[in-house]
C-alpha cells in the first residue's frame, strides 16, 4: 500500500521532484521590516532642528585651508584665527535638496552591482582594524596576507556586498599600502571596491587603477560611481585635513563619501542618546554640505554611528541597547533627509564568544529595523575595532545569511498553504513522505553554513567542534576552494605596469 501511495504521489498534478540544490539570491537585497522609531516625530524634527542650530551659531572646526574657503564662498562664516565654520541652514538645505536620493554602484560584474537607496540594504564586513585573530596563529598585526585572505573570503559569499578596509596591511609601506590593498581588491573581487582618503595623491593613484581594472574613460569614470570611501568627523565638532581633503577629492571624482561621524555618548558626544544624535547629526550634515559644495550632486550617504561607552574605564561599547536606540534614531534622521545612509555594527568583546554573538547581533537587529542602507562592521570585527577575527567573520556570516532569508517574501498561496499535504496524512502519521514535502524537501529550508543540528550523539562522535572551531575549518576552505574572478590575470597586468611606475617615483606619501 506504501508503495503504491508513493506512485500515486509521484504523478500527482502539479507536484514536481524536489529540486537538487537551493540557490538562494544575496546579492540585491530589499528589506522587508517596517522602519521603527525610537522618538516621536516632533522630536526628531527638534533633534534636526538643534543640529542645525550648532552648525549656525556654535560652528565646526575644520582643519584644512581649501575646506574652510570653500565654504566660506558657498556663504559660511570662517574665523580664520580659530577655524570655526560656522554653516547656515540655507547651505545645508541646499546640499541636501542637490544629493542624489538613489545611487548606483558600479562593480567588476553587473550581477554585483549595487543601488544604494532607502528599502534596500548591504552589509560590509568588519574594517579598518589594526589586528586580525584566529584560532591557529593567534592575534597579530595584520598584513597584505591577511586582507588578501579576507578579500577572498567576502569575494565568497553574496551577503556581503562590497569589499573594505578590513585590516591594516602593516607590513607594506604606507607609501606603497593603498597600491597593495587596491590592486588585492581589483584583481581578487568583482565587487565594490573601497578608496583610502589619505590625501589627493593616494585617491588620484587608486582612481587611476580602477579605471585601468574596469576598462573605462576618465570621463566614463566621472559619470558614475565606482568606488567609495569612508569619512569619519573627529568628534566634537571637528573636521581634520585628511578627511576635510577626501571629501573634496571623492567629490571632484563624483565618488562615493559616507560620511559618518562616531559619537560615543558620554565620551565624544552628550551622554544621552538624543544630545549625541544631536551632535552626530550636525557633523554629518556638515560633511555632507561641503560634498555638495564642491560639486552638486555628488553621492553621498548620511552616515551613523554612535553609541554608549563604558563609564568605568571609557572603553567604546557596541550591540548595547543604547547602540540600537541610537541607531534607530539615526535611521529617522535618515529618513528625513531622504538619503541613503550607513549604519555600523560590531562587538566589544575580545574573543569570538557569546558575548561577541550577542552585541553584533543586536547591532545588526537595530540597522534592520532602522532601515539601513549599509550596514558596516557586519561581520568579525571585535574589540571595538581593534581587530577582526576569521572564525567570527564567518560565524557571523550565518547571522547576515539568515537576515537575508528573513527579507525574501514568504509564499502565501494555495500550494505553499498545502491542503493536499494534510488531505494525504492520516492522523498520527509524519509528512516526510508526503507529495508536498517530496517535492520540496531539497529547497525548503535554509542550509546552515556554521550551526550543527545533529543530536549530541552525532556531534560528539564528530570530534563535539564548537562553532568557533567550525568556522575555523569553513574559512580555510574557503580560502583553498577560491576561484579566481573573470580576468583577473589581465587586470593584474594592468595594473603592475601602472604600480610599477608610480612606486619607481617615488609613491605617494598620505596626508596627516
Amino acid at each position: 500500500m506504501l508503495h503504491q501511495t508513493r506512485r500515486e504521489r509521484r504523478h500527482r498534478p502539479g507536484e514536481t521532484q524536489s529540486k537538487t540544490t537551493r540557490q538562494p539570491n544575496y546579492r540585491n537585497l530589499k528589506n522587508s521590516f517596517v522602519p521603527q522609531a525610537v522618538f516621536s516625530t516632533d522630536e526628531i524634527e527638534a533633534i534636526h532642528e538643534t543640529a542645525l542650530r550648532v552648525l549656525e551659531n556654535l560652528g565646526i572646526k575644520v582643519l584644512l585651508p581649501e575646506a574652510r574657503k570653500i565654504y566660506a564662498a558657498a556663504g559660511a562664516i570662517v574665523d580664520e584665527e580659530t577655524l570655526m565654520v560656522r554653516i547656515g541652514r540655507d547651505i545645508v538645505e541646499a546640499g541636501l535638496a542637490s544629493a542624489p536620493r538613489s545611487i548606483h554602484a558600479r562593480t567588476g560584474n553587473a550581477n554585483r552591482d549595487q543601488t544604494f537607496e532607502l528599502g534596500n540594504m548591504a552589509f560590509l564586513a568588519g574594517s579598518g582594524a589594526p589586528n586580525v585573530t584566529d584560532l591557529d596563529r593567534g592575534r597579530r598585526a595584520g598584513s597584505l596576507a591577511d586582507f588578501d585572505a579576507l578579500t577572498k573570503i567576502v569575494q565568497s559569499f553574496d551577503v556581503l556586498h562590497v569589499q573594505g578596509p578590513y585590516v591594516e596591511a602593516q607590513d607594506v609601506a604606507v607609501k606603497y599600502r593603498h597600491y597593495a590593498v587596491t590592486r588585492t581588491q581589483l584583481t581578487q573581487s568583482d565587487k565594490f571596491p573601497f578608496v583610502y582618503a589619505r590625501g589627493t595623491p593616494q585617491a588620484d593613484d587608486a582612481f587611476e587603477m580602477i579605471r585601468l581594472a574596469r576598462g573605462i574613460s576618465h570621463d566614463e569614470f566621472l559619470s558614475d560611481a565606482w568606488c567609495y570611501t569612508i569619512i569619519n568627523t573627529n568628534s566634537p565638532r571637528q573636521l581634520d585635513i585628511p578627511m576635510a581633503q577626501g571629501i573634496i577629492d571623492f567629490a571632484k571624482a563624483g565618488q562615493i563619501l559616507v560620511i559618518t561621524p562616531f559619537c560615543l555618548a558620554g565620551a565624544m558626544a552628550p551622554i544621552t542618546v538624543a544630545g549625541a544624535l544631536t551632535l552626530q547629526h550636525a557633523e554629518a550634515l556638515a560633511g555632507i554640505a561641503l560634498a555638495q559644495i564642491v560639486r552638486p550632486g555628488t553621492p553621498v550617504m548620511y552616515g551613523s554611528f554612535s553609541s554608549n561607552v563604558d563609564m568605568k574605564s571609557g572603553a567604546p561599547a557596541f550591540g548595547t541597547p543604547e547602540h540600537v536606540k541610537a541607531t534607530l534614531g539615526a535611521g529617522q534622521l535618515a529618513r528625513l533627509t531622504g538619503l541613503p545612509w550607513r549604519s555600523g555594527g560590531g562587538s566589544a568583546s575580545n574573543v569570538s564568544d557569546a558575548q561577541a554573538a550577542h552585541e553584533t547581533q543586536f547591532a545588526l537587529w537595530g540597522s534592520v529595523l532602522a532601515g539601513a542602507t549599509l550596514c558596516i562592521h557586519a561581520a568579525g570585527w571585535m574589540e571595538g575595532g581593534l581587530s577582526v577575527s576569521y572564525e567570527k567573520l564567518i560565524t557571523d556570516i550565518e547571522a547576515l545569511q539568515t537576515m537575508a532569508e528573513l527579507f525574501a517574501p514568504t509564499p502565501g498561496d494555495a500550494e505553499a498553504i498545502g491542503y493536499s499535504a494534510i488531505e494525504e496524512v492520516q492522523p498520527g502519521g509524519h509528512f516526510f513522505a508526503a507529495a508536498h514535502t517530496m517535492a520540496r524537501y531539497r529547497t525548503a529550508f535554509y542550509q546552515p553554513l556554521v550551526a550543527d543540528l545533529s543530536n549530541f550523539g552525532n556531534w560528539t562522535e564528530s570530534g563535539s567542534k564548537t562553532a568557533t572551531e567550525r568556522a575555523n575549518g569553513i574559512w580555510k576552505r574557503v580560502i583553498d576552494q577560491y576561484q579566481p574572478i573573470a580576468g583577473a590575470d589581465e587586470i593584474g597586468a594592468r595594473l603592475d605596469g601602472f604600480i610599477s611606475k608610480r612606486m619607481s617615483e617615488g609613491g605617494a606619501e598620505a596626508v596627516s
